[in-house]
């Protein structure tokens, strides 16, 4: 009786998580890294967003609160390229809190793309890029990039790097960055 019992719950949850992949709430992308949190002013700031193929942006997955609630406006070299694509400045409390979070410990972390955009609407089938942009400290910046094609299947898609400004020293504030894509 048992072993029947424990079969029906695994159908169930082999069915649940079909029903779910079909109706495109299953994840379309994550994105993982290890993050080392730096001592000292201007840094451990990071934002993870989606743009479409054109660089326009799709949805925000993760800003740290200070930045997101404000502390851009304080010091503008927060995530600048992130405050700027994410239209941010027009953006409700309400929508802030939505992606924002506070600033993580040391760890690893992996943040999930569904596959929608902001307003929650499934995307269709083509080209995203994931990013990741930290500021380390002060104008001390990097940015991670990885294309993303929706609708191939699973992949490991390429991440490429840029580091801005001449500090090397908070450079290990992120890193191991990995993207997978499920659908």
């Amino acid at each position: 009786m048992k072993q029947l019992f424990f079969l029906a719950v695994l159908l169930t949850l082999v069915l649940t998580g079909t029903a779910a992949q079909q109706d495109g709430q299953s994840a379309a992308a994550e994105l993982s890294f290890t993050y080392t949190k730096q001592r000292g002013f201007a840094s451990n700031q990071y934002a993870i967003w989606v743009e479409d193929a054109e660089g326009r942006h799709i949805k925000t997955i993760f800003a740290t609160g200070w930045t997101a609630n404000g502390g851009w406006k304080r010091r503008p070299a927060s995530i600048p390229v992130w405050v700027k694509q994410s239209g941010l400045s027009a953006l409700t409390k309400a929508q802030i809190d939505v992606f924002s979070g506070a600033t993580p410990g040391t760890g690893s972390f992996t943040y999930t793309w569904d596959g929608t955009d902001s307003r929650d609407t499934l995307l269709p089938a083509g080209d995203y890029m994931i990013i990741l942009e930290g500021t380390l400290r002060g104008e001390n910046q990097v940015y991670y990039r990885a294309p993303i094609s929706l609708g191939q299947g699973i992949a490991t898609p390429q991440i490429s790097v840029e580091y801005k400004g001449k500090s090397l020293a908070e450079r290990s504030m992120i890193g191991d960055v990995k993207v997978r894509v499920f659908r």
